[in-house]
């Protein structure tokens, strides 16, 4: 460790920083340990090679602080920071984390996002809405990136790897941080053990200013991601420019069945490729599809001729031919009753959309609800005994319930959120469902939109993710067969 780079200037509290001597970082301004660091951090910049090599310690950059030796220079605006990161020695703990931040402040509480790489080569985006507020993880489809972005635009933070050999992308991870004015943006390394310090060389790094035009304009990407119940990390399977919609889980939790171009892929979990379920006769279908108990049907809700409206199908689980359903349009599945032998679906009549059901080997559809206004999305729990739904009958659109013959229509949320789609778990502890801001009409696309989970027990409300989304985020039932995890797809607008 260089003399320079250790004088330890000020000792501020457990929650801000310990700053060092300035030297030559760069093109940053200064370094500092930031939270509780039991060994000092430094940092070396070598001009000729254009390489940053960080030593950081501290027990981690999670939950509610973070300690770790931050390299950083004061900005405002819009910009881009990108490197290639790697670590110098072997061991270490695995998820010591080489990083490139942005952060309100220097308290080891602030508000902050970063592109972490581990020393397992996990990556994610990480970020920290509020002071003090946990922290969350958005988790790559791409281990040991050879180089990474950090990029702001606006109010949003996303996450750009490029694999080994290959060119800079997206790569999912595109959510509204709320930091304003003035903020640090730099380089950080934390050991993920205080006893110890780790090191990691940034080569090529670049710092620049973007503007956000609109001239071309920006191009729309998708995420298909899954988000844990229990830490609330999310993780992206899958990215791609075609506009995807309605992930739904098959019943053994081996694969994603979703929707895209009038046409419904499968995704095996872990590594693989979409694969089209070719449909006879070809039905170009919505977001509206689900497995039936026994996994060996799929309903979907489409047309067979532009212009017919939608109708709901059924057809064998592997494709094949579908067979009509419903004789009227529009009809838009949404549920299968616990049997297999009833579909729920919205179909609006003489001006009004309303909940049915109709018989899976067809025949006359039953009217469930009949309050003016949208009823929509229905879904039954588990033990079939009930439908849950949404309606716009009371003001703003809200979660309700009702018997599978429609009789005790009760509703279940009341809140300052329009809340759309909730689907009940396997295990019938939880409700999941989309919530869109109270001035937003309808469920449109590329919105900040919120995924939340009411416990069945009590009734409270928690949040799953925050993201830009809304139409096609999650329409139809997205649990993991164990109730542990939630599909559903987020939206990202890149800019060429």
């Amino acid at each position: 460790m260089k003399r320079t780079l250790c004088l330890a200037v000020a000792v501020l509290s457990l929650n801000c920083c310990r700053a060092f001597a300035a030297t030559d970082l760069g093109i940053f301004s200064a370094q500092a340990d930031v939270g509780n660091v039991f060994k000092a951090g430094s940092a070396e910049y070598d001009a000729a090679k254009g390489e940053y090599r960080i030593t950081g310690g501290g027990e981690n950059m999670w939950s509610t602080n973070d300690a770790f030796h931050f390299v950083w220079k004061k900005l405002s605006g819009d910009f881009t920071l990108t490197a290639n990161i790697q670590f110098v020695g072997t061991g270490g703990n695995p998820h010591r984390k080489a990083c490139l931040l942005i952060r309100q402040s220097l308290a080891a509480d602030s508000a902050y996002a970063d592109v972490a790489v581990h020393g397992n080569g996990l990556t994610s985006l990480q970020y920290r809405e509020t002071p003090g507020s946990p922290t969350h993880e958005i988790q790559a489809a791409v281990s040991s990136p050879e180089r990474v972005r950090l990029e702001k635009r606006g109010a949003y933070v996303s996450m750009w790897i490029a694999a080994p050999g290959q060119e800079l992308k997206p790569a999912g991870g595109y959510l509204r941080i709320p930091i304003d004015g003035e903020f640090y943006v730099g380089l950080g390394v934390c050991a993920h053990d205080n006893a110890t310090v780790e090191k990691a060389a940034f080569s090529t790094v670049e710092l620049a200013a973007v503007t956000s035009s609109t001239n071309p304009p920006p191009i729309l990407e998708c995420s298909l991601e899954t988000v844990a119940i229990a830490s609330t990390d999310r993780a992206i399977l899958y990215r791609t420019r075609d506009h995807i919609e309605a992930p739904n889980w098959s019943h053994d939790g081996k694969y994603l069945l979703f929707n895209g171009n009038g046409n419904l892929y499968t995704l095996p979990l872990g590594e693989g490729t979409p694969q089209p379920l070719h449909l006879n006769p070809a039905v170009k279908c919505n977001n509206d599809h689900g497995l039936s108990p026994d996994g060996t049907q799929l309903a979907v809700s489409g047309e067979t001729m532009p212009g017919t409206g939608s109708r709901v199908y059924l057809l064998p689980i592997d494709g094949g031919n579908a067979r009509q359903i419903t004789p009227l349009a529009p009809s838009y599945w949404h549920g299968w009753s616990v049997d297999g032998k009833t579909l729920a679906y919205c179909a609006e009549r003489n001006g009004e959309f309303d909940i049915y059901t109709i018989p899976a080997a067809g025949g006359p559809e039953t009217r469930l609800t009949t309050a003016p206004g949208l009823d929509d999305g229905p879904d039954y729990s588990p033990d079939g005994q009930f439908i849950y739904f949404n309606s716009e009958r009371t003001g703003l659109m809200q979660i309700w319930r009702m018997k599978p013959d429609g009789s005790e229509q009760t509703q279940i949320t009341s809140d300052q959120f329009n809340n759309w789609f909730a689907h009940p778990s396997p295990d019938g502890k939880w409700i999941v469902f989309l919530s869109y801001a109270p001035e937003v009409k309808g469920h449109p696309a590329n919105q900040d939109v919120q995924l939340r989970l009411m416990s069945l027990v009590d009734g409270k409300i928690q949040v799953l993710a925050k993201l830009f989304g809304g139409q096609g985020t999650m329409n139809v039932p997205s649990w993991s067969p164990d109730s542990k995890n939630v599909a559903f797809v987020s939206y990202q607008l890149v800019y060429p």
